[in-house]
């Protein structure tokens, strides 16, 4: 690892695991795609994680259906465009970021989706210096990270596509469709080179805001990643990521309690499905979405509370503020809906005594 990635608050994907993409690509011996740094079979291995014949180990990136991940990855295969969609905090992020490490060797080619999203973030741009001396020029084109990809066959990645205009949205389709970008102010065009895809990520709590015109979406292959279908996926997903980022950002504390995880990912679920485990009692559920990501998030700033200002050990004390603030979105409603679960469901057993009065002390 070099100096210059050593110290970041966060690696990209394939300086993370450069290991494990080394040690894949030299132990693939199956047909990969023009442009590809893996096959698509070691790209679902990356991604699921499993012991290589020579016994060396691959972490799970993705804990779920390992189908979804061969959908997805053949799409890329093909000249489809792939489009993971689904509630928020699902993986889609952290998938599409995995996925173009993988088959790209690169996960940079990013493209942030917002409401102020341009055609010129999709497109390209010019430096306007070099455009009011010299006019229109390949020396004054500013390359969107669409164009490299396309230029050097790798993966773009566009985040939130949903909450992009549409009439932005909508510059995809000639890329998508005929793999060209034109270029009408030089008279030419970027033509794609084999490897290039696109992976976008939109959430179904956008659905509505901008929505892909069908055109559009008839140009993409879609992926639903849905939340962990079990306790026990959800838990490992936690366990696993809180870790990561706690190692990441040496967060002076313990890995949290096996039982600490365990509970925080109960409240979660229960509050999602409207139901308690056991399922006999029916319980309210809040406006917020309650994601697995929320829930390391709550994890992560309690082992930063236990660190610096407790005994580094987290407790119920610890995460008990963090847990509030995902559930209550709505200080009207959401308190109601938080306050009849405190009372009816973590009140009345015994081993959260000590959560029950963490979150009573906090009011």
């Amino acid at each position: 690892m070099n100096a210059s990635t050593s110290n970041v608050m966060r690696q990209h994907a394939e300086q993370q695991y450069a290991e494990e993409l080394a040690e894949l690509k030299k132990q693939d011996t199956r047909q990969r795609p023009e442009n590809w740094a893996l096959s698509p079979w070691s790209v679902v291995r990356y991604l699921m994680g499993g012991k290589l014949d020579n016994g060396f180990e691959v972490s799970p990136k993705y804990i779920g259906n390992a189908r979804l991940m061969e959908i997805a990855v053949a799409t890329l295969a093909t000249d489809r465009a792939l489009l993971l969609y689904g509630v928020p905090g699902t993986a889609k992020s952290w998938v599409s970021e995995h996925l173009a490490a993988a088959v790209s060797g690169d996960s940079t080619l990013l493209i942030q989706g917002t409401a102020g999203t341009s055609e010129e973030q999709l497109r390209y741009g010019w430096n306007y210096a070099q455009l009011l001396a010299h006019g229109p020029s390949e020396a004054a084109l500013v390359p969107s990270p669409m164009m490299q990809a396309m230029r050097q066959g790798r993966i773009a990645r566009v985040e939130e596509l949903t909450r992009i205009p549409a009439d932005v949205q909508d510059t995809l389709i000639t890329v998508l469709s005929e793999k060209t970008l034109p270029i009408p102010e030089l008279g030419s065009e970027v033509q794609a080179v084999r490897g290039f895809s696109v992976i976008a990520t939109a959430n179904n709590r956008d659905k509505g805001v901008n929505e892909l015109s069908a055109a559009l979406k008839r140009r993409f292959n879609t992926v639903v990643l849905p939340v962990p279908s079990s306790e026990e996926d959800e838990v490992a997903i936690v366990v696993k990521r809180v870790g990561e980022m706690g190692r990441a950002l040496q967060l002076p504390a313990e890995p949290p309690a096996l039982k600490e995880v365990r509970r925080i990912v109960q409240i979660f679920r229960e509050l999602r499905s409207g139901k308690t485990e056991d399922g006999k009692m029916q319980v309210k559920s809040p406006s917020s979405t309650l994601s697995t990501a929320e829930a390391i998030s709550v994890i992560n700033n309690g082992m930063a509370l236990a660190g610096h200002f407790g005994d580094g050990v987290l407790s119920a004390q610890d995460v008990a503020s963090g847990l509030i603030g995902a559930v209550v979105k709505d200080p009207v409603q959401d308190q109601v809906v938080w306050n009849e679960y405190l009372e009816t469901v973590v009140k009345e057993r015994a081993e959260w005594k000590d959560l029950y009065r963490a979150f009573r002390d906090l009011g």
